[in-house]
Order: C-alpha cells, then sequence, then structure tokens
C-alpha cells in the first residue's frame, strides 16, 4: 500500500502562487508514476500534471502549462506542485495520486493510490 497526504491549500488571489506538497509512505518503491488532479466544484476530476516517480519526463495539461511546475524530493518522498499566475478557473480540490503502472498516464482510472485532497481557492 502507499499513502498519499496532500498540503499547502488554501486561499490566493488572482495572479498568486500556491504551492501544494504530497508526502508518500508506505511502499513507495512500487509508485512508476505521480499526478495531480483537481475537481473544480460540481465538475469532474481532471488531469492536471504527471511526472515519473523517478528521474524522467512531465506532462501538463494545456490549462496548466507554462504556469503549474510539477517536482519531486524522493529522498523524502514527497512530490511537489508549484502554481504561479493562478487564476479563479484554477479553484478546485487538488489531489495527487500514484500508479504503479509502467507508463505515465493522464487518466484518472489508471492510478490506484490517492490522496484526501486539498482546497485550493482563488479569488478575482
Amino acid at each position: 500500500q502507499v499513502h498519499l497526504v496532500e498540503s499547502g491549500g488554501g486561499l490566493v488571489q488572482a495572479g498568486g502562487s500556491l504551492r501544494l506538497s504530497c508526502a508518500a509512505s508506505g511502499r513507495t518503491f512500487i509508485i512508476y508514476a505521480l499526478g495531480w488532479f483537481r475537481q473544480p466544484p460540481g465538475k469532474e476530476r481532471e488531469f492536471v500534471a504527471v511526472s515519473r516517480w523517478g528521474p524522467g519526463r512531465t506532462f501538463y495539461a494545456d490549462s496548466v502549462k507554462g504556469r503549474f511546475t510539477i517536482s519531486r524530493d524522493n529522498a523524502n518522498n514527497t512530490a511537489y506542485l508549484q502554481m504561479n499566475s493562478l487564476k479563479p478557473e484554477d479553484t478546485a480540490v487538488y489531489y495527487c495520486a500514484a500508479t504503479e503502472k509502467v507508463y505515465i498516464p493522464s487518466t484518472k482510472e489508471a492510478y490506484n493510490y490517492w490522496g484526501q485532497g486539498t482546497q485550493v481557492t482563488v479569488s478575482s
């Protein structure tokens, strides 16, 4: 089992920044990729970004490309999502998720470990 805990959400004005953290514990050696998803109010959960747990490429949703950056601190089993130039439409509950599948998926169905989520609210 892998246990994920997100933190770092909060209320920020449009144009501001936040950094989300995702701390992984348990059998972290089985993680191949770690993704970030978000669920805006009244909408489906959507893909934000994904990275290999080890060295490798990262991929971003078009809506966040150039504003969000995913990074990792493998020594501390922690991933980060740096969010800059935030917009009101970025308001959502943000989740990190991990998969053992040996590819880098952008669909939520491919992930079998999820954190509890952290609320990000961007005011206009």
